[in-house]
């Protein structure tokens, strides 16, 4: 795990953040050093205050701000937990591809065709801050909505966070990928930043996606993230759109 300094409430530069973002900060590098793991509740508000010497209502608007974030969870009645990609309402947050005919997140079956580990390109080393000798964990699947092919996924991990990731457990694996990757290896991934594309359909990826060579795709360039902003996951999607959009909101 890189090393991350633990943020201080009388640091300089903390002195021109407001104090509910340094208690949000605080919070996030707790979550990045597994104070508190997915699936976990954290401490009372009332504990926290206590914890930072701050009032209640000031750690009341961090968690506000993680909770709206999707690193937090608020349960009535029974706490705030972290989020989890096991969690029915963070599972698909990421996949957002909807069907024309219905507003409810897609449910996607996964077929995996390749996992191997590789040196990193020089592209893909660049983006997941890797040197030119480290190795990528490569991996390329198919989503299926029903039983019609839908998105080609080729996905780079940083060989070092995943050691021990294999064909053999990925075609075992019967849940969500992110979820797997908390358990099995502790990466939580937390934000991603998208690129979307038009893309004209090769024909090795026509007999994949059981299309006409030529049919128009989407082509969506994801990384993602795991906390302090460390980049753990490229993923390039090709998107057959012809019953499906892809849905975002915009603040």
């Amino acid at each position: 795990m890189s090393e991350i300094p633990t943020p201080s409430l009388k640091s300089p530069a903390a002195a021109f953040s407001p104090l509910y973002k340094q208690i949000k900060d605080l919070l996030v590098h707790s979550l990045h050093e597994g104070e508190w793991k997915p699936g976990e509740n954290i401490p009372s508000e009332l504990d926290l205050a206590a914890r930072f010497q701050v009032s209640q209502g000031t750690v009341r608007k961090a968690i506000d701000e993680l909770a709206a974030e999707n690193l937090l969870i608020r349960r009535q009645g029974k706490g705030t937990f972290v989020a989890t990609h096991h969690e029915a309402q963070v599972r698909y947050r990421f996949l957002r591809l909807k069907s024309d005919s219905e507003e409810s997140a897609a449910r996607a079956q996964s077929v995996y065709l390749q996992c191997d580990r590789q040196r990193a390109p020089q592209d893909v080393a660049r983006v997941l801050m890797l040197r030119g000798s480290d190795s990528v964990i490569y991996i390329r699947r198919i989503m299926s909505f029903g039983t019609v092919p839908t998105v080609l996924d080729e996905i780079w991990l940083p060989g070092d966070a995943f050691k021990g990731l294999s064909i053999e457990k990925l075609q075992a694996l019967n849940g969500p990928l992110y979820g797997f990757f908390e358990t099995e290896f502790g990466v939580n991934m937390v934000r991603a930043d998208e690129k979307l594309k038009a893309v004209s359909c090769d024909p090795t990826t026509a007999e994949l996606l059981k299309v006409e060579p030529g049919t128009p795709l989407l082509q969506v360039n994801r990384v993602s993230f795991t906390y302090g902003d460390r980049p753990m996951e490229i993923r390039r999607g090709l998107y057959v759109t012809e019953h499906y959009h892809y849905r975002n909101g915009l603040n």
